[in-house]
Order: structure tokens, then C-alpha cells, then sequence
């Protein structure tokens, strides 16, 4: 009973949560498969952003939990935002259920699992589920380890592709409190790891041959608020910036997801000194109504938001934007969302998430009146989304015929040619040489679908 497979809802903070639990596994003696008909272990790790996401996982568990007949040995385990904001109550719809983990205890799943398996070898049968989900001081400081390459899903050395890029987890919790977000009650307070750790943590990735780093919080940009100075003007998050430029090896920053009203002149100004900072931000708008604004609990207007945008094109014009937009918050007229609309084309955004507004049970939006209908909903996510189509085909006709770096991330989904990013976080297909994984090498790029760049490599005398 040492085969785990771990499937993962929601944000790149889960996939970072499942990724240092798969490491810390990994560690005890567990193997970590990558097909679920090969695992003895299940580990849901969810998220509770949408209802829709939390009926996901039900469904997912639900319909797993028949294993569980054919065989009492099989272990599932329900493992974040979901679980914090359900708890115990999971199991009035999960029975079956073996383990329930919250956001803070994700390095205590071992030993459950370690207990779970002396209970199996020792012949007595697994009786009560397990729930922990306590808050734990210091549990931001547990998400540090990561998987291996070379490691592969069956645990056998060279199965996987060495690894290039890797998140690396600065900051927990949320304290902003918008209405329409459950994260406060699934996260917790914000909480941050010291900054030398982080660096450690970076410069071991770089001797590991990582060449970019992607820096996760809930909000990413109110790092170090409570327990660092800003020192000549600089925040703390770009103190933190500033050290993880300095390691040799890393050639690519990025960090996600931030909150507007971290957009000061110094992390403006970073864009402009800092090379190693890819021209990409991700900068959540939610909406372009000021009335509705305030309602979200957002604060910052439309005039300061696109004034932060502005302020980083003068830094640097190439730089391309993607965002969050909620639809049909109650209460949103066809005017305001007019003022959404101007917004975001005035934008001009390459990437966007758009959401129809859903109910989430414990947050002040849910209590709110003046619901909006799902077809009115629709109808607005659509206007966006043909705004952002057009937007990206339009972004992307300028780049035919012009090289731009990319990294080699390794085989393409179909495993015939090559897939990297560009600094501004474009999805490219190539063809290339094994070698090259791992290199910043340049591309020509030749076509373009609305998400994806193809192109041939500019290399003299290297084998493509």
C-alpha cells in the first residue's frame, strides 16, 4: 500500500501543495504514480473558489469510492481548500472517506498515511476517518520541497524530463476580505516564509538546472508586509525580487497572483531594472464599475487601476497583461457592466479569466440581493470573451515573423515536438533536439492559433 496518485483542482498554489506533498511522500518510501488505476492511495487536492470546482471533486470521490468494495485496503484522501471549508461534512456525501486535510496540515499527510498503513499491516481495519483542519502556526514554512526529476511516476530513475521551471511558495493566506471570496476561510491569514529561506529554496533549484521560477501567494505582492522594513522605498516583495535576481542559474522571474493595490512605483520601476523579471503581469481587475468595486470589497477605482496599467507600459511597452474578471456580481447593471466592458478593452489584455459570478456560501456576496440571471450572465462572459479572442489573434499577427526567446520545457502534449513559453508567458510548439530542454534558445514565429505560437529555431550549428 505505497502507490499514490495525486489529481489536482484549482490554482497554481495547489499544484505547488500537491507537488511538495508528493515530495515528502516520496521521502517515506511512497511512490507516486501517474495513473489512477495503479494506486493503492488517492489524494484529491481541491479548491472551493467555485462551487462548481467542490462539485468536481464530489463527483470525482463519489465516483471512486467504489473501489473501496473490491478493495477495504484502498485509502482516499481529501486534501485542501475543499476540505477547510467542508471539514467533517464531507462525510454526510463521502462516507468512504479515510483521510480529510486542510490547507494548513498538508505536511502531516505522511503520517496519516504511515498510521493508515500500520493499521492495514498490524490487520485491523480502518476505522474513523482522520480530519485535521486546524490552523498550525508556521505551516506556510511546509510547502518547501519538491519532486525530483528523475524520479519518476513509478519511482524509477529518468522517466521524467529534467525539470526547468518551478513554483516556489513565498506567502499563505489572504486578509483582503472581498466579498465574493471564499479564500480567507480556506487560507487563513496572510503568513510569510523568511526570506532567506526562500532563497535558499531558489538556489537549490538552480542547482538543479531550474531556469525560472514562478513565486506563489494569495496575494503574492503583500509579502513580508508585517516582517520586513521597506528600505528606501523598496517593499519587501521587491527586496524579494531583487535577492532571487541575484542567483546565478535563474534566468526567468515571474510571480502570481498579486492585488492591484501592491502596484507601487517600486514594483513598476523592478520591470525596468530588474532583467530577469519577465514582461508578464497578471493583474486582477474584477471589474471596471467603481460602485460594483466597493461592493467586492476591491480597493482600488477604475481610474487607479488603469492607471497602474499605464505606468507599466511606460516601463516597459512589449508588456502583456492577463487578468480576472468576475461577471454578474449582484447587483450589476448593464451600465456597469458597460464600464467592465471599456476597461477591458481599454486594457488591451492577452490572457483573462473570466468568471459568471456563482454563490459561495459564507462570504458576504452570497447574502446579497439582486442576484443577476444565468442567462444575463452568460451573455456578458460572452461579450468579453470575443473582445480577448480578438485581442490575442491581434497580439499574436504582430509576432509573426518576429524571433523571441524561448525556454525548452520539454515534449508537447502529443510528444513528436517541443513546448516552451516566451517571457511574456506564450504557449510555443517546436520542433527541437532533447538537448536543447532546458536552454533559452531563439524562435521564429511562423503561425499562431488564438493560444498557441508555432515557430523554427534560429540556431547556427546546433542540431534542432
Amino acid at each position: 500500500m505505497n502507490r499514490v496518485y495525486i489529481k489536482t483542482y484549482g490554482c497554481q498554489m495547489n499544484e505547488r501543495d500537491s507537488e511538495a506533498v508528493a515530495a515528502m511522500l516520496r521521502a517515506r518510501g511512497y511512490r507516486i504514480v501517474g495513473d489512477e488505476g495503479d494506486c493503492d492511495i488517492m489524494l484529491l487536492n481541491t479548491c472551493s473558489v467555485r462551487d462548481a470546482a467542490e462539485q468536481k471533486a464530489i463527483g470525482k470521490a463519489g465516483y471512486v469510492s467504489h473501489r473501496k468494495k473490491k478493495n477495504p485496503d484502498f485509502v482516499l484522501g481529501i486534501l485542501g481548500c475543499m476540505a477547510q471549508n467542508r471539514g467533517a461534512s464531507l462525510l454526510d456525501q463521502l462516507p468512504d472517506v479515510d483521510l480529510i486535510v486542510g490547507t494548513q496540515k498538508f505536511h502531516q499527510v505522511p503520517d496519516y498515511l504511515d498510521n493508515l498503513r500500520a493499521a492495514r499491516d498490524a490487520g485491523v481495519p480502518i476505522g474513523e476517518t482522520i480530519i485535521d483542519i486546524a490552523e498550525e502556526a508556521g505551516s506556510q514554512n511546509t510547502i518547501k520541497d519538491h519532486f525530483e526529476p528523475g524520479a519518476g511516476e513509478n519511482g524509477e530513475a529518468g522517466e521524467v524530463a529534467p525539470q526547468v521551471n518551478a513554483f516556489v511558495s513565498i506567502q499563505q493566506g489572504c486578509n483582503m476580505d472581498c466579498a465574493f471570496c471564499i479564500v480567507p476561510k480556506t487560507r487563513g491569514d496572510e503568513r510569510s516564509r523568511p526570506m532567506d529561506d526562500i532563497v535558499t529554496e531558489c538556489r537549490g533549484l538552480a542547482a538543479r538546472g531550474v531556469k525560472e521560477v514562478t513565486l506563489l501567494g494569495q496575494i503574492v505582492t503583500s509579502y513580508g508586509r508585517r516582517d520586513y522594513a521597506h528600505t528606501n522605498g523598496i517593499s519587501p516583495f521587491v527586496q524579494l525580487l531583487e535577492r532571487v535576481h541575484e542567483i546565478d542559474g535563474i534566468e526567468r522571474i515571474r510571480f502570481t497572483s498579486p492585488h492591484p493595490r501592491g502596484f507601487k512605483e517600486d514594483l513598476a520601476a523592478a520591470y525596468g531594472r530588474l532583467p530577469k523579471l519577465c514582461e508578464y503581469v497578471h493583474l486582477p481587475m474584477q471589474s471596471g464599475s467603481n460602485r460594483i468595486l466597493k461592493a467586492m470589497n476591491r480597493p482600488y477605482s477604475r481610474e487607479r487601476y488603469k492607471e497602474i496599467v499605464d505606468s507599466l507600459r511606460a516601463v516597459r511597452p512589449d508588456m502583456y497583461f492577463s487578468t480576472d474578471i468576475i461577471v454578474g456580481f449582484p447587483g450589476e447593471t448593464d451600465e456597469e457592466f458597460e464600464q467592465t466592458r471599456e476597461l477591458f478593452e481599454a486594457c488591451n489584455y492577452d490572457m483573462a479569466y473570466i468568471f459568471k459570478y456563482s454563490i459561495r456560501s459564507g462570504t458576504p456576496a452570497a447574502g446579497m440581493g439582486d442576484q443577476i440571471p444565468d442567462e444575463v450572465k452568460e451573455h456578458r462572459n460572452a461579450v468579453l470573451l470575443d473582445i480577448l479572442k480578438r485581442n490575442s489573434e491581434r497580439r499574436n499577427a504582430v509576432l509573426l515573423g518576429t524571433v523571441e526567446e524561448v525556454l525548452v520545457e520539454g515534449p508537447d502534449k502529443t510528444g513528436q515536438r517541443f513546448t516552451g513559453r516566451t517571457r511574456g508567458n506564450r504557449v510555443c510548439i517546436f520542433d527541437a533536439n532533447p538537448r536543447l530542454i532546458g536552454q533559452l534558445v531563439p524562435l521564429k514565429i511562423e503561425r499562431a492559433s488564438v493560444s498557441t505560437l508555432y515557430g523554427e529555431l534560429v540556431l547556427q550549428g546546433v542540431e534542432r
